[in-house]
């Protein structure tokens, strides 16, 4: 019983670690309603993004980036907030 104590204690410490990391990073405002986020868009909130990261992020080359690519970029540390 001890050892289901300890571990249900890390797991519930490693899920609060988890949930402070999200509810902290930043929200990209989808300004025009188009479900997809412009290069203006993300350098509002990630300012020091450039546009060569922005096209590496972009992987279908659509010009735009969707929740999927921007997520992608930001978990893989391509953008990060100023």
């Amino acid at each position: 019983m001890t050892k289901f104590a300890l571990v249900l204690a890390a797991s519930a410490l490693t899920a609060t670690a988890v949930f402070a990391q999200e509810a902290a990073a930043p929200v990209v405002a989808d300004a025009d309603a188009n479900g997809s986020f412009s290069l203006a868009e993300v350098q509002a909130v990630y300012t020091a993004v450039t546009e060569e990261a922005f096209k590496a992020a972009d992987t279908d080359a659509s010009g735009e980036l969707s929740a999927e690519e921007l997520q992608a970029a930001v978990d893989a540390g391509a953008f990060t907030a100023a």
